[in-house]
C-alpha cells in the first residue's frame, strides 16, 4: 500500500516547517490533547515518515491542521516533530498560519485574526496580509512562567552550572553566561548539541517539572543558551536545543517565550516591555510582555512573538510499504 501526503513547505526565519494539507489520519472529534494522544499512540508512524530521512531532516518540523473542538478557536493542529508531538511550536505555529491563509486553507472569522486550538492551550493570532501574501505573523502564546530560579548542576565537560527551568509552551533550561560557560562565540553547532544534551542529562534527576494545569505536559526537552546579540535590532541572543541533535534556527516561539518568562520572573522584564530576540543565523523574533498571569500556584506572563514565513514549495510525499525505510530512520 502506498500513502499519499500533499504538503506546504515554509520556513520560518529559517527554520523548516512542513504543513501536511492532506493526507492525515481521521481522529475523533475530541479536545486537541486527547486527539494528541491518539495520534501519538495509533498514528506515530506518520510522524516518523515524515520528519526523519529520506523524506526530513534532523530538525524537521511540522503540523497538522483539524477542526477546532473549542467554540471560541478556528481551527486545531497538531505539532510533529523530528523530537515527537509538542504541545506547542511558536515557529511551527508562525510558518503554518503564513501558509494555511495564503493557500486558502483556512478562512478566519475576522480578518487579520485567528484563534487556534494547540494541544497547550487557545493561542491567539494577528497578521499583517499585504496583496496575497503573508508579511507577520503575532503569535498570543500560552501563558508561560519561570517554573525554578538558579538551579545548580553539574554538566560533564563543563564543570557546575547555575541555570533558570522556565516554560513557555515547552519546559527550558536557560543559561546565561557565568564563570564555566562564557556565551555563545566561538561555539560551534556540534558544541550546542553535545552540551545541551549533556545538561539536559544532568537536570532530569534534578528538576523534573509538571505543568501545574496539564500533567501531559513535563520534563526539560529543551535547552536554550543566551548571550549578548550581534544584530544590532535585537536585546539578546538566543539558541534553542531540542530532541536529539537539533537546533533552531529560528529565535524559538516557546523559547522566546520562555525567555522573557525568565526574565520576568527575576525583575528583569516588565508588563508592556518588548525582546527581541536573536537566532543563531541572525533572525529576529519580536517578543512582548502583554499581561501578567497565574498558572496553578505560578506567577507568569502572557507572551507575544512576531515573525515572518515564506512558502518554499508544494511536495508531494509517498509513504511506500514496499520501501523498507518506509517509515523513515535517523543516524544517531
Amino acid at each position: 500500500m502506498r500513502r499519499s501526503f500533499f504538503c506546504i513547505d515554509s520556513h520560518t526565519c529559517g527554520n523548516p516547517v512542513r504543513l501536511v494539507a492532506a493526507g492525515g489520519p481521521l481522529l475523533p472529534h475530541l479536545p486537541i490533547a486527547e486527539r494528541r494522544d491518539i495520534f501519538i499512540r495509533e498514528h506515530d508512524w506518520i510522524r516518523q515518515a515524515l520528519m526523519f530521512e529520506p523524506r526530513g531532516h534532523d530538525i524537521m518540523s511540522g503540523a497538522l491542521i483539524y477542526p477546532a473542538y473549542r467554540d471560541d478557536c478556528d481551527f486545531a493542529v497538531i505539532f510533529i516533530e523530528v523530537s515527537g508531538c509538542l504541545p506547542m511550536c511558536g515557529a511551527g505555529t508562525i510558518g503554518l498560519v503564513t501558509a494555511a491563509i495564503e493557500e486558502g486553507l483556512v478562512t478566519p472569522r475576522v480578518p487579520g485574526q485567528l484563534s487556534i486550538e494547540t494541544p497547550a492551550g487557545k493561542v491567539d493570532i494577528k497578521y499583517d496580509k499585504q496583496g496575497e501574501f503573508v508579511e507577520s505573523v503575532r503569535m498570543f502564546n500560552v501563558a508561560s512562567y519561570l517554573h525554578e530560579a538558579d538551579v545548580e548542576v553539574h554538566v560533564p565537560g563543563l564543570g557546575g552550572l547555575v541555570v533558570d527551568v522556565s516554560y513557555g509552551g515547552n519546559y527550558y533550561a536557560v543559561v546565561e553566561p557565568q564563570r564555566n560557560w562564557k556565551g555563545l562565540d566561538g561555539m560551534s553547532a556540534s558544541d550546542i548539541v553535545e552540551l545541551s544534551r549533556r545538561l539536559r542529562d544532568a537536570l532530569a534527576p534534578i528538576c523534573d517539572p509538571v505543568h501545574p494545569q496539564d500533567g501531559r505536559i513535563n520534563g526539560v526537552h529543551h535547552a536554550l543558551w543566551c548571550d549578548r546579540p550581534t544584530n544590532g535590532g535585537a536585546d539578546g541572543r538566543g539558541v534553542v536545543f531540542y530532541g536529539d541533535k537539533a537546533i533552531d534556527r529560528s529565535p524559538g516561539g516557546t523559547g522566546t517565550s520562555a525567555r522573557m518568562a525568565q526574565l520576568h520572573g527575576k525583575g528583569r522584564l516588565k508588563v508592556g516591555e518588548g525582546y527581541r530576540q536573536e537566532s543563531l543565523i541572525g533572525t529576529v523574533f519580536e517578543g512582548r510582555v502583554e499581561a501578567e498571569a497565574t498558572i496553578g500556584r505560578f506567577r507568569g506572563i502572557r507572551p507575544s512573538i512576531s515573525g515572518w514565513a515564506r512558502i518554499i514549495g508544494h511536495n508531494t510525499i509517498f509513504v511506500d510499504d514496499r520501501d523498507p525505510l518506509a517509515q523513515g530512520f535517523q543516524i544517531r
